[in-house]
């Protein structure tokens, strides 16, 4: 039975990103070769911005890291509710490349954001699979996964556990920063 058929409105998730609004510290553990049969991973630091557009309906992240070799990583997500469909739709850019990579469609169900699109990876098209979650204001999570056959299994090759960083932290690492 539809919403309509029910006499209520379909659930409106405009702000289902609310929670990420903020700075974190991110936990980042990677696959090295994703969809190859490995189970080696590295572990790297890194941190993000999130900023709310539009009264919430949208949002931009900068993100931030170095992998353990000292390369740098920084990406940018733009997010965007399209309020006819009642969706999120993930843009993500990273600077090395400067261009955005294929869009993710999703929405949040029972406090769950799951996003999906199709992308090439290493001359092959696969899809991705993009999770959120979060626990309180202080803690998220988000994953990748990639499917090369057409969705029955997914393999994770990213996650990131986000920690909010708290006045305290922001306030004791500018002054770290204006004592140098």
């Amino acid at each position: 039975m539809t919403a309509a058929a029910l006499g209520s409105a379909p659930r409106d998730g405009a702000h289902d990103f609310d929670f990420l609004h903020g700075t974190w510290r991110i936990h980042n553990s990677k696959r090295l070769r994703p969809l190859t049969g490995s189970d080696e991973w590295i572990e790297f630091a890194g941190r993000s911005t999130e900023r709310p557009l539009w009264g919430g309906r949208a949002n931009i992240e900068e993100y931030d890291a170095t992998l353990p070799d000292g390369t740098p990583l920084r990406g940018l997500a733009l997010r965007l509710y399209d309020v006819e469909h009642r969706r999120w739709t993930i843009h993500w850019s990273n600077a090395a490349a400067g261009t955005l990579d294929p869009a993710m469609y999703g929405t949040f169900e029972s406090g769950v954001g799951t996003f999906y699109g199709d992308e090439d990876y290493r001359g092959r098209r696969i899809l991705v699979r993009f999770r959120w979650t979060h626990s309180g204001g202080t803690r998220a999570r988000w994953e990748q996964a990639f499917s090369a056959d057409g969705g029955t299994t997914w393999e994770t090759n990213w996650l990131m556990e986000f920690s909010r960083r708290t006045a305290r932290a922001r306030d004791g690492a500018r002054r770290l920063t204006e004592q140098r």
